[in-house]
């Protein structure tokens, strides 16, 4: 049928035949599918994407622009964005994941800011398959070569490896930008008789339907979709970018907007709805790189670096001068209208014509049948009663640490380029990456962070988790967490399976935003990823943005000078459920993952600060996957010095019982934010739970002895529990005793050469 062509059902057909009164010719109905279809229209997710908060005291733009953009003082604004590019990077990794950067930095500059950090967050199978490491290799080559290639530093981000990503990797890339003067440029195409110009490259076949192909599932035949992926040229974004943040002082610019997704088509009539305008357009305007191009395929060609602007009336020839001047074209193409419609041309014969807001807002908006999934029945079933405690805790720490999950990523972040424009402070390899603002004593940290396997068995845990780790990563160099983007990426939205992990999911985001003060200022949702029918894990990932007033007080995760003393913020409970130890020692992926209490997650990351900004903190590390001994480890290994530990720590009767006034929590269902059950102490718990349990709301601190007493007292005021852990040593050794017995000595001079390499050897390049 025809509509099915198109990706649209009967009933979207039939709605667009009242809109219109009449039946669409083939270019229309070919605008409304790509409009329409789940990657432009979120006609799956707009209403449960409405729970999250997105305003706040430092928000100045939040969804429903290129990017968003907070306020962080002294006349600077931040403007970032998060979007994901996984089924292009699947048939085509390279080029998918190039232009995946491509895309990101347009939404930037098109805000009229300059992007300075890029971050990613990728997700893949097993490395063990030829496949992927091939998506690997691809993937990490695109984003290498576009931001090496354009000057924009990939500074941090995060990879992991499980089998739900076989066959569909994911490739969520983050930028953020600074806008140091003059206003936000909107995409809006305002005053009618304006023109509007294309500018950047010329037009080709490449990315053909890619909004619809982005809108279902891969398949075996999805290799023949390589005409939907776009083909980038980073030069040309270069040259693009530099002429638009010129043409931007010279007050011309009206509107602007990046041709990403569905092309022509959905820059043009979101421009013009945004406005409450029509727009008219002649694809005979349109500069082409191939020969005899349709009006169809002109209007759906997703041709990277290119943008469309509104300037006013008889400015249009200025406005080319600087572009000519960058060797970039910039045509008229068209003009602003006062009736509300969209309207196409091939010269003066109309090829389509259709109302404005009924391509842009008019897409039909579904709230899909939702049910917990029955494989949660079994995966909750996890008795730790019966699983053996390991008999050589030695060989259990290091063969965790070098899980694929937890070894270096050195091979993947030295093939970009963190350095360039020197503004990199903290490169990758730490919790969150830190940029200086040159001319101020600010900085920014930055951070990706998303666990799937725990979305997979909790998802309202796991997506409040997501936030709460992103923000405790930035909180851990000394930054205060400021809002967040995200990319949402899931299955099928018409399985009720599917549908319930992501509105859970999104519930727990936002319960966590709300708690920790860091709206959302927009991102992306991806559904459909899944091949043959079978899902990935559910994986939001939260891009968390924090700001340090001075960057001066930056902390890092290494251990810093031998005699410090090592100490833990935060409980530690008997959860294994969802961690990398039960999963690398015991194969297994089940249990409940680490519950969460959003009020002492606050007052916990309220006291790091705290203390940093006291001076207190010589090196300050999230307690995350691995748990607490490798916490230690890698504390040990970024400080290139080691720590003797002994447990329980004992700080004058602290611990667990300092949690205790707090109101006592309730099942996660039943509260309003997903709290924790009470805290037990260091001894009263499973050796394999205390040293590689991944319970929440824990930091890992080294500081001087004589400031030890100050961390006390701020404990105390805050009601935060704190535990003394043991040392740093100048020999590099992590010794680890548990009531006078030796569970842990690791020669990490000896470990650290294979966990460094680890990853380069099994891609074959070592």
């Amino acid at each position: 049928m025809r509509w099915s062509k198109v990706g649209l059902t009967e009933e979207e057909y039939k709605l667009v035949e009242t809109i219109l009164g009449r039946s669409p010719n083939d270019l229309e109905l070919a605008l409304y599918g790509v409009m329409w279809s789940e990657h432009c229209s979120y006609k799956n997710s707009r209403l449960v994407l409405r729970r999250f908060p997105v305003t706040g005291p430092r928000v100045v733009q939040g969804p429903g622009e290129n990017a968003g953009v907070i306020d962080i003082g002294d006349g600077l604004k931040v403007v970032f964005k998060m979007e994901s590019h996984n089924h292009p990077s699947a048939i085509e990794p390279f080029q998918g994941a190039a232009t995946g950067v491509g895309g990101i930095l347009r939404d930037i500059f098109t805000m009229g800011a300059r992007p300075i950090a890029l971050l990613d967050s990728l997700r893949f199978g097993s490395l063990q398959s030829e496949r992927t490491r091939h998506l690997l290799g691809g993937v990490v080559g695109g984003i290498a070569f576009y931001g090496n290639c354009i000057g924009v530093p990939t500074v941090g981000g995060e990879v992991y490896f499980e089998e739900a990503y076989q066959d569909n990797p994911l490739v969520n890339v983050f930028c953020l930008g600074i806008l140091e003067k003059g206003q936000i440029i909107r995409g809006q195409a305002t005053g009618i008789g304006n023109p509007v110009l294309l500018v950047g490259a010329r037009t080709g076949r490449d990315g053909i339907q890619g909004a619809s192909f982005a809108s279902e599932e891969l398949s075996e035949d999805s290799e023949e979709r390589r005409p939907a992926v776009q083909v980038g040229d980073p030069f040309m974004e270069k040259l693009l970018l530099e002429a638009t943040l010129e043409l931007k002082e010279t007050g011309l610019i009206l509107g602007l907007q990046d041709l990403g997704a569905a092309g022509l088509t959905s820059a043009a009539s979101e421009m013009a709805a945004r406005a409450k305008n029509g727009l008219e357009l002649d694809v005979l305007r349109v500069p082409r790189r191939e020969e005899g191009m349709s009006p169809y395929e002109v209007m759906l060609s997703e041709s990277q670096e290119r943008m469309l602007l509104a300037v006013e009336a008889g400015k249009e020839a200025e406005a080319q001068k600087i572009f000519q001047k960058w060797g970039l074209e910039a045509a008229v193409i068209g003009q602003v209208t006062g009736d509300g419609f969209f309207r196409v041309k091939e010269g003066e014969r109309v090829v389509a014509e259709v109302p404005v807001s009924s391509l842009a807002d008019q897409a039909p908006v579904y709230r899909r049948a939702s049910r917990e999934p029955d494989y949660l029945k079994e995966t909750r079933a996890l008795d730790l009663t019966s699983l053996p405690e390991p008999t050589d805790y030695n060989d259990a720490l290091r063969k965790l640490a070098l899980s694929l999950n937890l070894v270096s990523r050195e091979w993947i972040y030295q093939q970009y380029d963190y350095m360039v424009r020197t503004n990199t402070v903290l490169r990758p390899g730490a919790d969150a990456a830190v940029l200086r603002l040159k001319g101020t004593k600010k900085g920014i940290a930055v951070s990706t962070d998303g666990n799937g396997r725990y979305v997979y068995l909790d998802p309202l845990i796991g997506g409040a988790s997501a936030v709460a780790e992103a923000a405790r990563n930035v909180v851990c160099t000394g930054a205060e967490p400021a809002a967040i983007t995200n990319c949402l990426n899931f299955g099928n939205p018409m399985k009720p399976e599917v549908f319930w992990q992501f509105e859970k999911a999104v519930d727990g985001m936002s319960q966590a935003c709300r708690a920790l003060g860091t709206p959302v200022t927009g991102g992306n949702v991806s559904f459909y990823n899944e091949t043959s029918g079978q899902s990935i894990y559910p994986t939001p990932v939260v891009g968390m943005v924090g700001v340090l007033e001075d960057i001066d007080q930056m902390v890092t995760p290494g251990f810093k000078h031998p005699g410090d003393v090592i100490v833990l913020l935060g409980e530690t409970r008997e959860e294994l459920g969802g961690s990398e130890y039960l999963k690398v020692i015991h194969s297994r992926v089940a249990g409940p993952p680490p519950e969460l209490n959003l009020e002492k997650e606050k007052d916990i990351q309220a006291l790091c600060l705290k203390a940093i900004r006291a001076g207190l903190v010589a090196s300050a590390h999230d307690v995350s996957e691995g748990g607490l001994a490798t916490a230690l480890l890698e504390s040990c290994l970024a400080g290139n010095l080691g720590a003797r530990v002994s447990l329980p720590g004992d700080l004058g009767g602290m611990g667990a019982s300092m949690g205790s006034g707090r109101q006592e929590a309730r099942p996660v269902e039943e509260s309003p934010t997903p709290r924790l059950q009470e805290g037990q102490g260091l001894t009263s718990i499973r050796r394999d739970a205390l040293l590689f349990g991944e319970s929440q709301s824990r930091i890992l601190l080294s500081l001087r002895p004589d400031r030890l007493p100050r961390l006390l007292e701020m404990a105390r005021a805050g009601g935060v529990p704190i535990y003394r852990l043991g040392e740093v040593a100048e020999e590099r050794l992590l010794q680890i005793r548990l009531m006078g017995e030796n569970l842990i000595g690791l020669d990490l001079s000896e470990l650290e050469p294979v966990w460094r390499i680890k990853l380069a050897v099994m891609l074959g390049d070592r």
